[in-house]
């Protein structure tokens, strides 16, 4: 590590199935090559590249106050690596590194509802039950009076909602008129049944991300005499209205404590694989409709 920096030994990261299916099968928009890099990326899109944003290690060299600390870092998955000592973010106290592996998807899930503007009472859906959509379900639902429903095509996901403290519903069966709804299923027939939910002059939050797909959208029927509002969400700044008091570490250490208070997150990991066979295993894990937050073990 240079005098700025730590050297961190891994212990866990994730596979965040959404982004890298998308790199892996090389869905990259080229004019979205730059925004798209993550923070210690190798290498130029397409893929292969050195991708990942999950990491969670050991601190093994550096300043010798932070050795052997535990840090989440936006990093590949990679066995040992140095960076900026500001990117290596403290665990709190009582977060296992096993599930500090969601901090990257809890990052982009409080940006998601700081972007929705959920309050208290509101009645909200979120359309999409994968990781990301499931960590919003879980925020939303730890706002007092809040009513929030999942929405997926997969009924067994019925059971990670209970546990998460939301209602479930399949496409087409969820309760309309809501004050906020979240689309999180990366899919036209999920930003459809999105539209659908939302009640009068209603927020519809766009969380996806479709890569260099074409998404159709429904603006006839009753987009326009509804008045809805359809924003864009995307986690790579801070929203405009909190900009002036919260920067990316802050928002990455509420993220990490947001974790630490709440056990229930751990239902969010859906296998685990070895570093050594992740060669062989990678495509397959991302093919895999049932996965939500794959941990890898170094």
């Amino acid at each position: 590590p240079a005098p700025h920096e730590v050297m961190v030994t891994t212990l866990f990261s994730g596979i965040s199935r959404g982004t890298e299916r998308l790199v892996f099968e090389g869905r990259v928009p080229t004019a979205e090559h730059a925004r798209m890099r993550c923070p210690l990326q190798e290498g130029d899109f397409p893929f292969p590249v050195k991708y990942g944003y999950a990491a969670v290690g050991l601190i093994t060299g550096g300043p010798s106050a932070r050795l052997g600390q535990p840090v989440f870092v936006l990093a590949p998955h990679q066995s040992r690596f140095a960076c900026p000592a500001a990117m290596a973010r403290p665990l709190p106290e009582g977060l296992a590194p096993e599930l500090a592996v969601l901090a990257a998807n809890m990052e982009t899930a409080l940006t998601v509802v700081w972007d929705a503007g959920v309050g208290p009472g509101d009645r909200v859906a979120v359309v999409g039950a994968g990781v990301i959509g499931a960590l919003v379900g879980r925020l939303c639902a730890r706002i007092p009076g809040t009513e929030v429903t999942l929405i997926d095509h997969t009924p067994a996901r019925a059971g990670l909602a209970a546990h998460l403290g939301c209602g479930f519903a399949v496409p087409g069966d969820a309760r309309g008129g809501c004050d906020v709804v979240i689309h999180a299923s990366a899919s036209a027939p999920g930003l459809a049944e999105a539209l659908r939910l939302a009640g009068p002059e209603a927020v519809v939050v766009e969380a996806s991300w479709h890569g260099a797909a074409e998404v159709a959208v429904p603006l006839g029927g009753a987009f326009h005499s509804q008045r809805l509002r359809l924003i864009s969400s995307q986690v790579g700044c801070v929203p405009p209205a909190r900009a002036p008091r919260w920067d990316n570490a802050r928002r990455m250490d509420a993220a990490l404590a947001l974790l630490a208070g709440d056990g229930a997150v751990a239902a969010l990991i859906s296998g685990e694989t070895g570093l050594d066979d992740l060669p062989h295993a990678y495509g397959a894990i991302l093919a895999d409709p049932d996965t939500l937050c794959h941990r890898i073990r170094h």
